[in-house]
């Protein structure tokens, strides 16, 4: 749109009373990040493009620079740390996670996590009796640095499952 690439993150289709129907869309420029409410009319049509992934695994940084190596061909994508640092926090050393590289006509438009990834628990405050008769929540800090919202049973040393797409914890996994 307008010479920019951008993804759909939300979108709804409104009808209003003698109106003609529209869709509202939540979309994200995928150069800057930003992201804005657009209606679009039921006849606007956008240039087609091609959109091809591929599988790598984070191999190091270097200042400001990512590294990351594709399994099978050993090929190494050198990342801007705009791009890779929303993506690596869910990263940690003991299990490397797999990321799928999302290239828009040939350009990498974003880096994109598994939609679940395991982290150990490294720093939380103990339980308090009494606080888990209510669905309270406390602190958490990951392996990756990440923190999160945690059940109160959650103890140091516990791994959790983190949802991606929202970096909320899931569930407690043995």
């Amino acid at each position: 749109m307008e010479g920019k690439y951008y993804t759909v993150v939300e979108c709804q289709k409104v009808q209003q009373p003698r109106l003609a129907a529209f869709m509202r869309a939540t979309i994200k420029n995928l150069e800057n990040g930003a992201t804005q409410q657009i209606n679009f009319k039921p006849n606007e049509n956008f240039p087609d493009v091609e959109v091809s992934k591929r599988y790598f695994k984070f191999s190091y940084a270097d200042g400001n620079l990512y590294y990351f190596t594709e399994e099978e061909t050993w090929e190494t994508e050198c990342v801007p740390d705009h791009m890779a640092k929303d993506a690596l926090k869910f990263d940690n050393e003991q299990e490397p996670i797999i990321y799928t590289f999302e290239y828009i006509d040939g350009k990498l438009a974003r880096i994109i996590p598994p939609t679940f990834v395991v982290l150990k628990v490294i720093e939380t405050e103990p339980s308090v009796a009494g606080d888990t008769a209510r669905n309270a929540l406390k602190n958490a800090k990951l392996e990756s640095g990440l923190s999160v919202k945690v059940q109160m049973f959650i103890n140091n040393g516990d791994r959790v499952k983190i949802d991606t797409r929202t970096g909320d914890y899931v569930e407690r996994v043995k």
